[in-house]
């Protein structure tokens, strides 16, 4: 038995792993990430480690270099540039040019790859939801949105449009989105509540507005028509005000947690194939 000023799942023994973003509160990584370690007897946990933005270049390669640290996960807003400090990096995060995830392997060196847009499609499959035919619009082309669009291109939507606030952002994600799937029709810019009523089947957010307390939608909308499947790929709240507004419109809503259910195995499995 475990006396009672001790626990039973850390010691010095334990694996970590971090989860480095900037805000850091909202994620809910290091509670699925560490269960799903316990799961497979694995004596290992995530924890959240908050990283200014300013700060990241040189915090990074010092956390680099702790001997009990296997991996990172990376969120908002440091996909992209964690990006350049893995040695390797796998398919889906040079069609990206971002990384949420980096596993050290036993000869030192760290490898990467980029899961949300695995997270987000796995999501939809087990709602029996498919992408193939479909109008698609993804909102944010940061690291998970481009992620997701290079995953969900994959699944040969009949159209893929994709947006962002900051244009250029959006226009070289479409960029990357047809250099691997140039059969893939591509659109830049923002459905209409108009052209989302009659021309667009699945929207899915992909940025970080109506994370936390924020109580903003990603775009200007009242009114949002039934028959639209809406994901919001933000965690905490679970509850966004985008998917709150879609369930007032009675359509099929998917949760960020759905996604990041979709994307834990997948990262595990990557994790361990290091050890």
């Amino acid at each position: 038995m475990t006396p009672e000023d001790e626990v039973d799942y850390i010691s010095g023994r334990t694996r970590l792993f971090g989860i480095v973003g900037h805000p850091i509160e909202q994620v809910r990584s290091p509670e699925m990430f560490t269960a799903e370690f316990r799961r497979r007897q694995r004596d290992a946990i995530l924890v959240p480690m908050h990283v200014l933005p300013e700060d990241f270049d040189a915090c990074l390669p010092s956390l680099m270099r702790l001997h009990n640290l296997d991996g990172l996960v990376f969120t908002i807003p440091f996909k992209a540039r964690a990006f350049g400090f893995a040695h390797n990096v796998g398919e889906q995060a040079r069609a990206v040019g971002a990384v949420n995830a980096m596993a050290r392997h036993a000869n030192g060196r760290w490898h990467a790859d980029i899961f949300d847009g695995i997270g987000c499609v796995e999501a939809f499959r087990r709602r029996g939801i498919g992408f193939a035919g479909r109008s698609v619009q993804v909102l944010g082309a940061g690291g998970a949105g481009s992620a997701i669009a290079v995953a969900v291109a994959g699944e040969r939507p009949r159209l893929l449009r994709l947006f962002d606030v900051d244009a250029a952002r959006a226009d070289a994600l479409a960029t990357r989105v047809a250099r691997a799937y140039p059969d893939v029709a591509l659109s830049l810019g923002v459905a209409s509540a108009a052209d989302i009523a009659g021309n667009v089947d699945i929207l899915i957010n992909a940025t970080p507005v109506g994370m936390l307390d924020d109580v903003r939608l990603p775009v200007a909308l009242d009114m949002l028509p039934p028959g639209l499947v809406v994901m919001d790929a933000i965690v905490k709240p679970e509850r966004t005000p985008l998917l709150a507004l879609a369930e007032q419109c009675g359509c099929t809503t998917i949760r960020g947690r759905e996604m990041m259910r979709g994307q834990i195995a997948r990262m595990v499995d990557f994790f361990l194939a290091a050890d």
